[in-house]
């Protein structure tokens, strides 16, 4: 039995859990990802995110979506598993799993304090970040050095079967 969890929540639950979180003077900080196998980056990003002091949503990649950016043999781990995972870290307060190609559906209904991404962009450089300015929010980049990645680890197993 799981000592934490943080609640998985349906389309339709984002809009209550942002009002509470603001009803209590929350922030409210979005993260998103595919988070197809979880490592050390994965950790950072998300603690990182969390240190912007706030209610912190990660937002995960649908299976399909995984497929569209990764190929056909991801992901690894299911997008209810991949959910479940972030949800059990201490950092995160909600999960989200979205379908679009993009996290421009979820901002729209979250209207985040703080849209965060990892140092694989640039605040110039992230998608949503005109987006995230119309509702009056902020763009931080979080976390270290891109060093890690899921399909990195997957090429480095593929190598030592050869």
């Amino acid at each position: 039995m799981r000592s934490y969890s943080a609640p998985m929540l349906s389309r339709s639950d984002l809009g209550n859990f942002v009002a509470q979180a603001r009803g209590k003077g929350s922030l409210i900080i979005l993260a998103n990802g595919c988070f197809d196998l979880l490592h050390a980056g994965h950790i950072r990003y998300l603690e990182s995110a969390k240190m912007l002091g706030g209610m912190l949503l990660v937002a995960v990649n649908s299976d399909s979506q995984v497929r569209e950016l990764k190929g056909n043999s991801r992901p690894i781990t299911s997008e209810n598993e991949r959910a479940e995972i972030r949800a059990a870290l201490r950092c995160v307060d909600a999960v989200t799993i979205f379908s679009e190609p993009t996290v421009e559906e979820i901002i729209h209904i979250v209207r985040p304090d703080i849209h965060a991404k990892g140092t694989d962009y640039t605040t110039d450089s992230v998608p949503e970040r005109e987006i995230v300015a119309k509702y009056g929010g902020k763009v931080a980049i979080v976390g270290d050095p891109k060093d890690h990645s899921s399909s990195e680890i997957l090429a480095s197993l593929r190598q030592s079967q050869s």
